[in-house]
Formats: structure tokens, C-alpha cells, sequence
């Protein structure tokens, strides 16, 4: 079951059918969907998924998927699973535009990599990134993802992997950020 997180300024829960006319309309903003999965999808294939969420993912508990809020609001989409591509489980996040630029991706990010090492017991978490997409490139990069590899997808495209690692995490000097 999809536990609730909680960042400094988001919470992370499970979607609601209630939810579902604000699912919609982030997936149908091109500016989000331009860089999830395949790209841009109609309006019936986008309620589909909405739907898959409650009758696949959560009915048979496959994998983390959130609904991300600020003040109760939904203001973007994550999720945490086991992907082929990877080899193991990638991180996906999506905000709404009115969303970027405050720092709430780093948010949303930081705490999906925080659930996939503490509660999921992952020892590296994934993401793949359009190599055009440089804002998400730049994010994972900060907070300590590095390209590993490079998948040509059938539309000549180019997507990035990138890999955190766990040991990266624990080796780090936990007094380094807090000045101790």
C-alpha cells in the first residue's frame, strides 16, 4: 500500500477518484507530458491511466504512486518502480508549471530517493531523462545522480540513465552539510 510522505512543503499521498479532473489536466499541459513515457496522449488514454492507478497499481499493490499536494492542492504526480529499462527502480515526477522553479522538484525527488532507500530498502534508485530535458538533468544532478549510460529509443532520441547510489549516501560525511 502507498504510504503517505511528507517534504518540507509537500505531501506525497495516495491519489483519490476525486482527483482525477487535476490528473487530467496535468498530463494534458505538453509542457509536462512532453517528457513522460512516450510523450503527449489524448484525453481518454490519460483517464485510462488515471483509472489503472486504482484498479492495477493500487489493487495489487505493483508500486509506489503519489499524488504530490502543496496546501492541498495537486500540484504534480510521482512515482517509485521497478523498470526493465533500469534494471532495477526508477523515480518519476512531474510538476504543474505554476509549480516550477521553487525548488519543489528537488522536493519531491529528494523524498521518493528517501523512500526507495529507507522504506523500499533499495540499495540505488534510477531515473531516465530525455536528453533534451535539462532542467530534470539538472536536478538529479544536484542531488547526486550520475549518468551511467544512454538508451536510442526508436524515434532516434536519446535518453539519459542516471543512477543513485545508496553507499554513496551512507559514505557520505554526514557533518558536511550541517557544518558539525
Amino acid at each position: 500500500m502507498t504510504p503517505t510522505l511528507r517534504t518540507a512543503r509537500l505531501v506525497l499521498d495516495p491519489y483519490v477518484p476525486e482527483d482525477e479532473e487535476d490528473f487530467v489536466a496535468l498530463f494534458q499541459d505538453t509542457r509536462v507530458s512532453r517528457w513522460m513515457g512516450d510523450g503527449p496522449a489524448t484525453e481518454a488514454q490519460d483517464r485510462a491511466m488515471f483509472g489503472r492507478i486504482f484498479t492495477k497499481v493500487y489493487a495489487q499493490d505493483l508500486f509506489d504512486v503519489w499524488a504530490v499536494r502543496r496546501d492541498g492542492v495537486l500540484v504534480g504526480h510521482a512515482e517509485i518502480k521497478p523498470s526493465d529499462v533500469v534494471d532495477g527502480h526508477e523515480i518519476i515526477y512531474a510538476l504543474a508549471p505554476a509549480a516550477w522553479g521553487s525548488g519543489l522538484g528537488t522536493e519531491v525527488a529528494e523524498g521518493i530517493v528517501a523512500h526507495g532507500f529507507g522504506t523500499l530498502v533499495l540499495t540505488e534508485v534510477h531515473a531516465t531523462v530525455a536528453a533534451q530535458n535539462t532542467a530534470s538533468l539538472a536536478l538529479l544532478g544536484r542531488i547526486g545522480f550520475e549518468h551511467v549510460r544512454d538508451v536510442q529509443e526508436a524515434d532516434g532520441s536519446v535518453t539519459h540513465v542516471l543512477t543513485r547510489c545508496a553507499a554513496a549516501d551512507a559514505d557520505a560525511d554526514p557533518g558536511a552539510s550541517t557544518g558539525v
